[in-house]
């Protein structure tokens, strides 16, 4: 059990040694110390700011990125719709310009119909025309054979009855 127990010598000098080291430290090491702890302190508080400020910078960049998808995606259903009515309207222009040139030629086609029903009439009222002047020829040929009668005959009808034709 003695060696446990201490000389009071002993302990002397290990309290002065101990009194002499703590005054160097307390005067050159301490300060030290303290100084880099303190330095520590502050580039772990710099350190945790300038995360705070890249969390920060991160979330602004975060909340634009959204801002800026959600503009695009607007952007793009205004795109999409526009162009649905630009398709319905070519559509319908189509279908107007269509619809014109049908009655156009249906119109032409009218007036060529037309033109070609004035065109038989006249056909057919010259053949009758013609035939009628045959027929009357013949038929006057017939009761009147020598030119004095025919001459007398169409001076009557040219004075009594005008020939009309009518269509």
């Amino acid at each position: 059990m003695d060696l446990f127990l201490p000389e009071s010598g002993l302990v002397i000098w290990m309290l002065i040694a101990f009194v002499i080291v703590f005054l160097i430290l307390a005067k050159a090491g301490w300060p030290k110390i303290m100084g880099a702890v303190e330095k520590r302190n502050a580039h772990i508080s710099d350190s945790l700011l300038a995360a705070e400020e890249a969390n920060n910078a991160l979330a602004g960049i975060e909340q634009k990125r959204q801002e800026t998808m959600a503009a695009a995606q607007a952007e793009q259903i205004k795109i999409l719709k526009e162009s649905q009515d630009l398709k319905t309207q070519l559509i319908e222009e189509a279908k107007t310009q269509a619809r014109q040139e049908a009655e156009k030629i249906v119109a032409d086609a009218r007036l060529k119909i037309e033109k070609e029903q004035a065109e038989a009439m006249a056909n057919i009222k010259n053949e009758v025309i013609a035939l009628s002047v045959d027929i009357a020829e013949k038929l006057l040929q017939r009761e009147l054979s020598d030119k004095e009668s025919q001459s007398a005959y169409i001076e009557q009808l040219l004075n009594n009855n005008q020939p009309r034709i009518e269509a």
